[in-house]
């Protein structure tokens, strides 16, 4: 019942894959120097904003459900879907006639994000972190590989990107072993699928 329920699972990751996505054979470490763009601000995201020049401005404001923060005498701001800088820019430009000093912080204080790992694996599911996190932390996370049926030789990482669904292989056996130590990291909402050792994709 297991192996089926995994084949299954097997089946509709490649059924997602039927509408066009492309598939990418990629180093281990292609997405180690990009795990910075994990710093876009997200919904839910804890901030914390500091004036230098007028401290009683000074706030720490968890990001609503629709993307924004509210400040005092600017009102509604977007803060989702921008960095840390870029906020503290908008914030500078929004507070300049009401402050004497252009002086803006901003830090991000907590994140959390979802993952999702399928297939063999003892514990798949869906993985929330609050720091990046590579496609074998996540395995991890999720009990680790079933080491019976597992295929690490070809985990696969399906990946939205502007609505296109594009697949990434590691061979994780080779992190494993020691011959590759440069980490994949992984974009909120990915999906770690570690297909099983007689399934071909």
């Amino acid at each position: 019942m297991k192996t089926q329920t995994k084949f299954a699972i097997g089946l509709l990751a490649a059924a997602l894959c039927a509408g066009g996505c492309a598939t990418s054979q990629v180093d281990t470490g292609a997405e180690g120097k990009n795990h910075a763009e994990m710093l876009l601000l997200r919904e839910g995201d804890v901030v914390k904003i500091a004036f230098p020049g007028s401290p009683n401005l000074d706030t720490t404001q968890q990001i609503r459900r629709d993307g924004k923060i509210v400040l005092p005498l600017v009102g509604e701001v977007p803060a989702a879907g921008k960095s840390p800088d870029e906020l503290q820019k908008k914030l500078a430009d929004l507070f300049e006639p009401q402050i004497a000093s252009r002086q803006v912080t901003v830090s991000l204080q907590t994140s959390a994000f979802p993952v999702f790992v399928n297939g063999a694996v003892v514990h798949p599911g869906k993985i929330m972190s609050d720091h990046p996190i590579t496609a074998l932390e996540a395995v991890m996370e999720a009990g680790g590989f079933d080491t019976l049926t597992a295929n690490t030789k070809a985990v696969k990482i399906i990946r939205n990107e502007a609505g296109v669904m594009k697949n990434y292989k590691l061979n994780l056996q080779e992190v494993l072993d020691g011959k590759n130590d440069r980490p994949f990291y992984l974009k909120p909402g990915d999906i770690v699928f570690v297909p099983e050792r007689f399934q071909m994709f």
